[in-house]
């Protein structure tokens, strides 16, 4: 089973809990998380293909009661 996350040049990746029987599958996951705005990286350990994705914050939204 894969880790739960990975580190990789100091940005934390967290799994999306589903191993993918080849290469093929996992750039299909890749290009759609891709095109959601996450960053992703692929690994393959020992013939288990993972994929971790990350997206970082870029607006934080406050609601505020009205006074």
């Amino acid at each position: 089973m894969p880790e739960s996350h990975i580190v990789v040049e100091g940005k934390k990746y967290m799994w999306d809990e589903e191993t993918y029987p080849g290469e093929t599958e996992a750039d299909e996951a890749k290009k759609k998380y891709e095109a959601d705005g996450f960053e992703v990286q692929v690994v393959n350990e020992g013939g288990e293909i993972a994929v971790y994705t990350r997206r970082t914050v870029t607006e934080i939204v406050l609601e505020v009661p009205p006074p």
